[in-house]
C-alpha cells in the first residue's frame, strides 16, 4: 500500500455512518485482513451479482462501489453507496440465502476478498468483531427505516435534491466549474435512488440545467448551486 495513503478507519472523528473497519480495535482489524487475499478492480467491474450463490466476503480498503437490486418487474434500485472501511457480501454469507443485490465498482478498487466459510469462523471465534458488525447491521437498518420515513413526506423533486446534496456532501470535489460529483451514476441509477422513473428524473434534472442549477453530461453532475438545492428542500442556504 502506497506510503502516505490515507484510509477511513485511520481517523477517529466518524458519526454514526462510520464503516465497519473502523468499528474494530487495531488487533482485530489486522486479524480480519490476514484472513483474506487483497485483489484489485477495474471501474464499472460486477463484484457481486443478485441472487447468485454466497461465495465470499469483501473488505473494501479503497474506491466506492454501488449496491442495486432489480425487481421483479425489471425496475432497478440504487441501495446504497459502500467505500473505504465497508464490508459487502456479509449478509448471504450469514444467512445462508442467495445474494440480495448486485455490487459493482464505480472506480478503481482495493479490496480484502474472504472466503464465506474463513469469515464465519473467524466471527465464531472473534466475538468483539460479531458484535461490530451486529452494530453496523443495526446502524444500517436504522438508516434505512429513517430515510423511507422521510423519503414518504417528500416529492420526487425534494428527493432528487436530497440526494445530490447528500452526493455534494460525501462525493463533492470543488473544481472551478463548481462541485463535481466523483460517482458517475446514470439517470436510471438517480431514478432508482429516489424511488422515481428514470423519465421524472430526466425532466427534473432538465429543470435543474434550465434553472443553471446543475450542468449534466453522461455519468457526470456538477452541481452549481447547492443554495438552490437547499431551498428545495427547505434547508437555510449557508
Amino acid at each position: 500500500m502506497a506510503a502516505g495513503r490515507t484510509r477511513a478507519w485511520d481517523d477517529d472523528g466518524f458519526d454514526d455512518g462510520v464503516p465497519f473497519l473502523a468499528r474494530l480495535e487495531k488487533e482485530d482489524r489486522a486479524a480480519l485482513l490476514a484472513v483474506g487475499r487483497h485483489l484489485r478492480y477495474p471501474a464499472r467491474r460486477v463484484l457481486m451479482h443478485q441472487e447468485e450463490p454466497s461465495t465470499h466476503v469483501l473488505l473494501l480498503l479503497h474506491g466506492w462501489t454501488k449496491v442495486t437490486a432489480v425487481a421483479a418487474n425489471g425496475y432497478e434500485a440504487l441501495l446504497a453507496l459502500r467505500g473505504p472501511g465497508d464490508i459487502i457480501g456479509e449478509g448471504a454469507a450469514l444467512s445462508g440465502r442467495h445474494r440480495s443485490a448486485t455490487v459493482t465498482t464505480l472506480e478503481p478498487v482495493e479490496a480484502v476478498v474472504m472466503d464465506e466459510t474463513r469469515f464465519t469462523a473467524f466471527l465464531a471465534g472473534s466475538p468483539r468483531v460479531a458484535m461490530g458488525l451486529l452494530s453496523l447491521t443495526t446502524d444500517r437498518q436504522r438508516a434505512t427505516d429513517r430515510r423511507r420515513l422521510e423519503w414518504a413526506a417528500l416529492t420526487v423533486r425534494e428527493r432528487l435534491a436530497v440526494l445530490l446534496l447528500e452526493l455534494v456532501r460525501t462525493h463533492g470535489h470543488h473544481t472551478p466549474d463548481g462541485i463535481e460529483l466523483t460517482v458517475g451514476l446514470s439517470q436510471q441509477e438517480f431514478a432508482g435512488s429516489v424511488g422515481s422513473s428514470r423519465e421524472a428524473v430526466a425532466r427534473l434534472l432538465k429543470e435543474l440545467r434550465d434553472r443553471q442549477v446543475v450542468v449534466t453530461q453522461r455519468r457526470r453532475i456538477v452541481v452549481l448551486r447547492p443554495d438552490v438545492l437547499r431551498r428545495i428542500v427547505g434547508e437555510p442556504s449557508t
